[in-house]
């Protein structure tokens, strides 16, 4: 059995009653960074099967849609109820320079992994600079234009 000795834990219940109630979704911590030709990102999403995840990709908008819940056995008395319990989201802007067609994506021990590769011509390339004699446009002849 749990027993918590919190003399204010009825007033903090009722705070986080009112909490949960102004916010619709979880949000979802989440990591992203460069590493050469690809973008890693990576979302927290303990408890969340694999079946109640959702991504999709519309007008360069990255959307994670997830459910995570309990299901309580009749009899159940509830000590405590902290963990978030619903649907939950988070939209993520990609940019031009990404390929959104290649991601992939992984649940691992409650990490989401995306992986997602730069565009083409968004990769760092190199301008061939030409030095020499430079073909240049036939001159105009002044006096046959007057002429």
């Amino acid at each position: 059995m749990l027993i918590q000795n919190d003399p204010f834990r009825e007033l903090d219940n009722l705070f986080s009653q009112a909490r949960r109630a102004t916010t619709p979704r979880a949000t979802m911590p989440m990591d992203a960074y460069r590493r050469g030709d690809t973008v890693w990102v990576h979302i927290d999403l303990p408890g969340v099967a694999p079946d109640s995840l959702e991504i999709n990709i519309e007008r360069s908008v990255l959307t994670v849609t997830a459910e995570r819940s309990w299901n309580s056995v009749e009899g159940d008395k509830p000590y405590l109820s902290e963990r978030y319990q619903g649907s939950m989201g988070r939209q993520v802007h990609l940019g031009e320079g990404l390929d959104s067609s290649e991601i992939e994506a992984d649940l691992h021990d409650g990490v989401l992994t995306l992986r997602i590769p730069v565009a083409e011509k968004a990769k760092p390339r190199k301008i061939q600079v030409n030095s020499g004699a430079k073909d240049e446009a036939p001159a105009i002849d002044v006096e046959s234009a007057t002429a």
